[in-house]
């Protein structure tokens, strides 16, 4: 068993409470969101902020720092991809009118490397970088078989690997993925398009499903 270290843990909760929708908290959000006492997160915050992790503004409210930025610039040099995704991403939305999203697989976790969010409103909580588990949704089913796991729900697969489920992480949203393979034949991650399952339903997913396809064999050839 991983030996766990309560203080690193600590200071790590602190740096995923932030997101796109919250990038300022004040020290009582902070509080709130993370269920820790002040008195520990100003500890804790002084010691991100001598590393750059954690900048705090005259106002008093916390953001993240450049550090953060310079990690998460090292993770994507190793898929240099965002000049492919993009363009299909934006493509897979005005086609189906709603989100599409590009994870990879990172350990235990699957991460949101790019997203396109649907011209509606509905928000699903997943921005660019976020760490989510593979247990649930397709793209977590889709990380874990093609990265040589056994899963459960054989049955949501087609016979060309891509997943449809009626929910996700998200028991409100369905989803299909279909696996993206680079030109030599490495698996790479997960193309995903997901919405409100009352708008897209099965049936709409799979009239969608070949295009998916055909967009993920494209950002594969494109991709190392």
């Amino acid at each position: 068993m991983a030996t766990r270290t309560e203080s690193v843990e600590r200071a790590l909760s602190i740096l995923t409470a932030f997101g796109i929708r919250r990038p300022k908290m004040t020290l009582a959000e902070l509080a709130e969101e993370t269920g820790l006492h002040k008195s520990t997160i100003l500890r804790l915050t002084r010691s991100l902020a001598i590393y750059g992790f954690i900048d705090r503004d005259s106002e008093g409210r916390f953001s993240i720092g450049a550090s953060v930025w310079h990690l998460g610039l090292i993770f994507r040099q190793e898929f240099d991809t965002g000049e492919t995704v993009r363009p299909i991403l934006r493509r897979l939305v005005s086609a189906t009118s709603e989100t599409a999203t590009y994870f990879v697989r990172a350990g235990d976790d699957r991460v949101c490397l790019y997203r396109e969010n649907s011209p509606s409103l509905e928000q699903y909580g997943v921005e660019e970088g976020m760490r989510l588990g593979l247990g649930a949704g397709t793209s977590g089913l889709v990380l874990r078989r093609f990265s040589g796991e056994a899963v459960e729900d054989i049955s949501a697969f087609n016979q060309n690997g891509t997943a449809s489920l009626d929910s996700t992480r998200n028991p409100n949203v369905a989803s299909i993925s279909a696996p993206v393979f680079s030109a030599a034949g490495v698996f790479r991650g997960a193309l995903t398009v997901s919405g409100p399952k009352t708008r897209f339903t099965a049936k709409i997913r799979e009239a969608h499903i070949p295009l998916l396809e055909q967009c993920a064999a494209e950002m594969g050839q494109a991709i190392a």
